[in-house]
């Protein structure tokens, strides 16, 4: 019998938004469409597409382990010394190697609930006590969750903005809540969905990386339409990057992803065409669910939580039958939620008109 960790029974493991092929394959459809990944509907950049043909001829080779070009001009366009990036396999291995790096078994970590589900599975499997402070009106509660940090408290993590709830903590209270964070715990902002988000009241949190204890990680995955090439980056202080060096993996970020985002870099326009066209979407499904008297939550990000009640679970089994993928939020403790990518025009009339007929009204 293999001997198992304690640690890896008390996990259930991530399940993803399901593919589109396995849709129609299980249930017989020609069309399918997915909105249930938080995924760039728009597709990636021409720039990226194009620099990926043209790096299709060297995947022979290994890819740059330090991901020079990449982290040079990133380096430049955020201001930042190259000393104080790494890059990961999207977000979730940052996430993975800062646990790693910089905690024991035994320490605490600091997280809200719901939010990103990751770092409530990579802490219990590093061992590690998670304390998971419950959101207020959906928002992060920074005031209890800076309460709940002890001596024994290694990392705090924060989805700004979060996912699944898609709301945002302000310029404001962040600076509230690092003023009462002590210098031994470090404060991770997950910040997957800044390019949906910047501007107005939100933080821009590498203001705050003269503190020493601050990791801010975002993606390429989202806005830049390159998730299935899997590449994000943190920023840190030196010293927090040296370690997470140590423990990252040789190799870990793919050739055509570090060509792919270099292009991506490049391409200001795609980026502002979609967060346009994704700012459209929402006013349209926020507007149709009003007329509807469907309640959500608003969104900073591309995606919306949508409240149905005790029939969530039907209505989406009723989307799904219908070809229209969204995600059922049960895991995430949101019993009668679903979550909506925003998509295209059509596919946002699409789900608009399925959700319609799956909540009985014509």
């Amino acid at each position: 019998m293999v001997k198992v960790k304690d640690e890896l029974m008390r996990v259930k493991p991530y399940t993803p938004g399901k593919p589109v092929d396995e849709v129609k394959r299980e249930l017989g459809l020609e069309k399918v469409i997915k909105l249930a990944s938080n995924e760039n509907p728009f597709g990636p950049s021409p720039k990226a597409l194009n620099s990926l043909k043209n790096s299709l001829l060297e995947v022979n080779r290994y890819p740059d382990g330090g991901c020079y070009h990449l982290k040079k001009k990133l380096s430049i366009r955020l201001g930042v010394d190259e000393e104080e990036l790494i890059f990961g396999n999207g977000s979730d291995e940052l996430i993975v190697l800062a646990l790693r790096a910089l905690t024991d078994k035994g320490d605490e970590v600091v997280t809200a609930k719901p939010t990103f589900l990751i770092y409530h599975i990579a802490s219990t499997v590093s061992g590690l006590k998670v304390k998971a402070v419950p959101m207020k009106n959906f928002r992060y509660d920074l005031k209890r969750m800076a309460e709940e940090v002890t001596d024994d408290t290694r990392i705090v993590f924060i989805a700004n903005p979060d996912n699944p709830t898609g709301t945002y903590v302000s310029r404001r209270e962040v600076e509230g809540f690092l003023h009462e964070i002590p210098e031994h715990v470090v404060v991770f902002f997950d910040e997957a969905y800044f390019e949906y988000a910047c501007g107005g009241d939100y933080p821009d949190t590498l203001r705050y990386h003269d503190r020493g204890n601050i990791i801010t990680s975002r993606t390429f995955s989202k806005i830049y339409g390159l998730a299935g090439l899997r590449i994000g980056y943190a920023v840190s202080s030196k010293e927090i990057i040296d370690l997470m060096n140590r423990v990252r993996e040789p190799f870990n970020v793919n050739s055509l992803a570090q060509s792919a985002a270099l292009a991506a870099l490049d391409d200001e326009e795609f980026v502002k065409m979609v967060r346009e066209k994704t700012d459209q979407g929402k006013r349209l499904l926020y507007s149709e669910l009003d007329k509807i008297g469907v309640r959500y939550i608003q969104s900073a990000t591309n995606f919306v939580l949508i409240e149905i009640g005790e029939k969530a679970e039907a209505v989406y089994e009723s989307l799904l039958r219908q070809g229209v993928i969204v995600r059922e939020m049960s895991p995430w403790g949101l019993k009668g939620y679903i979550r909506v990518t925003v998509g295209t025009e059509y596919e946002n009339r699409i789900f608009l008109s399925t959700i319609r007929k799956a909540l009985g009204l014509k």
